[in-house]
């Protein structure tokens, strides 16, 4: 969640800073009303508008609409049966990895590792994340 009245910056900016290296969902809080202003911050890269005042209860359905499309977007990728990135391939389905068509020989933990990172491709992830992840929460 964004809000467009930041003091040091000017929140399309941000947008713009966002954009260059995520898809992550952005939902814009602006008291800023006009259609057009609408229409530019969406079009540079917004997911969501919500103009304030706004109820909770909106708030609360618009980051359920956003959660169900980050549960499409990583179902999407999930079902690929093949990755590709350069000259690295990942066969889902036969469990192999590939290095400029040689397979790799990996440990079944190294192989979690590098499904979880080709699976979050251009995403920061937090060693918490990572950990729990691929060893669970114990």
């Amino acid at each position: 969640m964004l809000d467009l009245g930041l003091p040091d910056i000017d929140g399309i900016e941000v947008i713009n800073r966002i954009r260059s290296w995520s898809n992550v969902p952005i939902i814009v809080i602006s008291a800023r009303s006009e259609n057009s202003h609408k229409i530019d911050t969406l079009d540079v890269g917004a997911d969501d508008y919500l103009t304030k005042p706004f109820s909770i209860e909106e708030l609360l359905a618009r980051l359920r609409v956003t959660q169900r499309i980050i549960a499409l977007m990583q179902n999407g990728q999930t079902q690929q049966s093949v990755f590709i990135n350069g000259d690295l391939k990942i066969d889902y389905v036969s469990g192999c990895a590939y290095l400029n068509n040689e397979e790799l020989h990996l440990t079944p933990i190294e192989y979690k590792l590098l499904c979880l990172l080709a699976h979050n491709i251009g995403k920061v992830l937090t060693h918490k994340f990572i950990t729990q992840s691929i060893w669970g929460s114990s």
